[in-house]
């Protein structure tokens, strides 16, 4: 089992919620599923935590909506990227990595020998 999404930021659902649908539109439960494939389980995107990240994605302009049919001929609401969103993502796929660097060197600050009784 992983661990669920709601202990990380909600800029990094965001994040992941506009990578995913950068890929194809999706309803909400193929991005929850989406996410949990992709990180080998690891992340769970509860969907108390998803849906009100995808409605504040929709009144940002990042994301649009529109009804459809599922794979099980149900009636979804399916999630695209706007123009917006895809620009946001970039952003914000650049502030991660250089967020993502600066903790690797904090974590790896010391490494080397170490020190008797550590």
């Amino acid at each position: 089992m992983g661990e669920g999404v709601g202990g990380l930021l909600q800029g990094t659902l965001d994040l992941l919620v506009l990578r995913v649908l950068s890929i194809e539109p999706m309803h909400g439960w193929g991005i929850g599923e989406r996410i949990a494939q992709r990180s080998h389980e690891v992340l769970q995107v509860n969907q108390g935590s998803l849906y009100p990240a995808l409605q504040r994605l929709r009144r940002q302009g990042w994301i649009r909506a529109e009804w459809r049919r599922s794979e099980h001929n149900r009636r979804a609401r399916y999630y695209s990227l706007t123009p917006a969103g895809e620009r946001r993502l970039e952003a914000e796929m650049g502030a991660w990595r250089r967020s993502s660097r600066a903790v690797d060197q904090v974590l790896g600050w010391g490494e080397g020998p170490r020190e008797v009784g550590a």
